[in-house]
């Protein structure tokens, strides 16, 4: 059911309430790991190229961090024809000059959700794959994104710094960290913490999808001394304040998307194509045919065709 999607947006459900964009469809496909966290929204671009905008915890924000059906989201996104995925996230800081209202392009991860989220479209199959992780998010795409969100950061006036080059860490929920974990955090060298980036960033290198993030400082999180400890209601506060300016970062970002994919053939968004042909282990005759044609639907160019032996 590929369409003309060049690039899925995950984030929140009011992202795409955009000036230069035209709603086209709602479609909610149902893929072998289940539905997406809600309807995706089909969105044109005056240049004719459609965008899928994919709220992450449902809408009206209704799903937990732990719940969030991330295979279906990332297999269905792959199933309309994305390519790229810029997914936007509300974070915490754990380093002082990152203040609430920054944004920051986040390069490395720790993983703190380990045994909790299904990881890997090929959990539970007769076929094991073991994908490259060293660098999470795709260098291309993220240095494309950065002189768009500093363009855009620029444009609003409001004062808000771009963080480059950062460590998020990524933790399970749907508490927030303690004291001394997130003292512990930032002596680990982590700069920014949330809990939505995984398995969505592993997911989307499994299915050979350019992944970045765009991150959003709401709070500190809880390793300041002699300072209250984050809550639902400050976050909420600062996510509000924010909301503008990451719908003008997401705006900037589209609007110049067709003058950058006809000028580079789309290979910013095609970086990780391929990565996985030698992540997926020798083929053997083991390989249940009906777990090649689950895998087929989020990798059909190693899986729709017969086995090799």
């Amino acid at each position: 059911m590929a369409e003309n999607v060049l690039i899925g947006v995950i984030g929140g459900s009011g992202l795409y309430n955009l000036d230069n964009l035209t709603f086209v469809k709602h479609v909610n496909p149902e893929t072998p790991w289940g539905f997406p966290s809600s309807p995706i929204s089909i969105c044109s671009l005056p240049s004719g190229i459609h965008v899928a905008f994919l709220a992450r915890h449902g809408t009206g924000h209704t799903i937990s961090p732990s719940a969030v059906p991330a295979r279906a989201n990332i297999a269905a996104l792959k199933s309309l024809g994305v390519r790229a995925i810029v997914a936007f996230s509300a974070v915490g800081s754990l380093r002082e000059e990152i203040s609430p209202g920054s944004f920051a392009l986040p390069t490395q991860i720790i993983d703190r959700t380990k045994g909790i989220r299904p990881v890997s479209f090929f959990e539970g199959t007769s076929i094991v794959a073991h994908a490259s992780f060293g660098d999470p998010f795709s260098g291309k795409l993220v240095s494309w994104l950065e002189e768009r969100v500093r363009k855009a950061l620029d444009q609003e006036g409001r004062g808000a710094n771009l963080f480059t080059d950062k460590c998020i860490v990524c933790m399970e929920g749907p508490q927030f960290s303690t004291r001394a974990e997130s003292i512990m955090y930032r002596q680990w060298g982590g700069d920014l913490i949330n809990m939505s980036v995984l398995p969505e960033a592993k997911l989307a290198r499994e299915a050979e999808l350019s992944y970045a993030l765009i991150a959003t400082a709401t709070d500190y999180d809880a390793w300041r001394p002699h300072s209250d400890t984050v809550t639902a209601a400050e976050v909420f506060k600062t996510l509000k304040a924010n909301a503008d300016t990451s719908r003008l970062v997401a705006a900037t970002v589209l609007d110049e998307l067709h003058a950058a994919v006809s000028a580079s053939g789309e290979n910013f968004l095609l970086e990780q194509v391929g990565s996985m042909s030698f992540s997926i282990m020798p083929r053997s005759e083991k390989q249940d045919p009906e777990h090649r044609k689950k895998l087929a639907y989020v990798l059909p160019e190693y899986f729709s065709g017969e086995q090799l032996n």
